[in-house]
This record gives C-alpha cells, structure tokens and sequence, in this order.
C-alpha cells in the first residue's frame, strides 16, 4: 500500500515560507498581491503565485517572464530564514512515520502543493525528509489533482510495481487532498490539525477523518487498516 502524505497542516505547522514568498513575489515583480488574507490551503505554490499576481493586475506574459527568477529567490530566503524558524513536527507524526516506515507492506511518499525544493527545506528542517522515498510536488504540476499519478509512477520507477489509485491513501488536511485522492480512486484520510474541522473534511468527502496523530496504534490501523 502507498501513503502518500501532504505536507502544511499535515506533518508540520508554521515556518518562514510564507514570508519567503512574500520576500521572493515583492523582489520579482514589485507586489506579493494580497498575500496577508489570501487562502493558500491544499493549492500548489504555482498556482498560489498566479493567483496573488492575476489579482495584483499582472498579465500572464508578465508572470511566465518571471517564474525563474521568483523561484530561485523564494527558495534562497527560505533556506536564509528555516534554520531560526524551523517548521513544528504535529504530535504523533515521528512516531507515526517511524511505524510505517518498519513494515514492509507500506510505502511511503508525498503529495504536496510544495514545489519540490519548498518540501525538501521544509522536511529537513524538521529531520523528516529522507522518510519519504518518493513524491510529487507544486513543482510538477500546477494542478493538485494531477500529483498523484505522478506520485504513482514516480513509486513503480523505485519499487519495481505498479500503483494504481486502489493501492494508494491520500492524506492530508483540506478538501483538495481530498479532491485529488478522490480524482484517481484513492483512498483518502483526512486529518483534522490544519484550518478545517472535522465535520467540514467530512462534508468534503473523505473516507476517515482523525483528529491527529496522537495515537500511533489508532492512526496506522485507519491508515492500512490493520494495527
């Protein structure tokens, strides 16, 4: 079975990214748009990006021109300002990983809005990176719902199987890891640490809804569904 993990609500809390990229859109293109009230829950990066530029009045011309130079000064102020502000590992979650990390009968992988350097920083931070052999990130695609096959093939290059959306769990804290598990036929596990409250993950679709990682026992067997 294949776990794959967001990132942001999920496994940590908190962190200079948002401010790394408030830094990085102001030195590219002279605004972050509104930034400070905008919903950057279960997006990717890509599209967090276009969408505080559109709203700030920027071409899409204007944009594309200057991704390479927004990408590069995002991810070095987020290497700059992680070491004093490092991301918060959610209760149960190191313990959690540790678990399913033990048995051989799971797989362990991301899926997560991030682009791929983003998670790379963010999970080091936390000692938790090298947990996760594969992933599919921001950096992939700019559609959510598009990650998870990619996550799927990226998993069968290093296992030497296939994986299909019946072998695979999506987990993570908003109705659009939701929706992405949904859009491939996964399963999906949703977890209640993030803005969203149970009830609202559960109107959204998801298969089981936790109220954290807590309980390393608990959590593996809605997860695999074995103890």
């Amino acid at each position: 079975m294949l776990l794959l993990f967001d990132i942001d609500g999920t496994l940590t809390w908190g962190g200079p990214a948002k401010a790394a990229f408030g830094v990085a859109l102001e030195a590219t293109f002279g605004t972050a748009g509104p930034i400070a009230n905008h919903d950057f829950s279960g997006k990717t990066d890509p599209l967090i990006m276009r969408e505080l530029l559109t709203a700030a009045g920027h071409a899409p011309r204007q944009i594309e021109a200057g991704l390479p130079r927004f990408w590069d000064l995002y991810l070095s102020e987020l290497d700059a300002r992680i070491a004093a502000d490092p991301v918060t590992v959610l209760p149960g979650v190191r313990e959690l990983i540790g678990a399913l990390a033990a048995r051989d009968d799971i797989f362990l992988g991301l899926v997560t809005g991030n682009v791929e350097g983003g998670a790379r920083l963010k999970l080091r931070s936390a000692g938790l990176w090298d947990r996760f052999p594969v992933g599919a990130f921001g950096s992939d695609r700019e559609v959510r719902n598009e990650l998870p096959t990619v996550a799927f093939q990226r998993a069968a290059a290093r296992w030497g199987r296939p994986f299909r959306g019946e072998h695979a769990v999506i987990i993570g804290d908003t109705p659009r890891d939701i929706e992405c598990g949904k859009a491939v036929g996964a399963a999906t596990v949703a977890v209640a640490t993030g803005r969203f409250r149970a009830a609202e993950l559960r109107d959204a679709g998801a298969d089981r809804v936790l109220a954290g990682f807590a309980d390393t026992r608990a959590t593996v067997e809605a997860l695999t569904g074995r103890p």
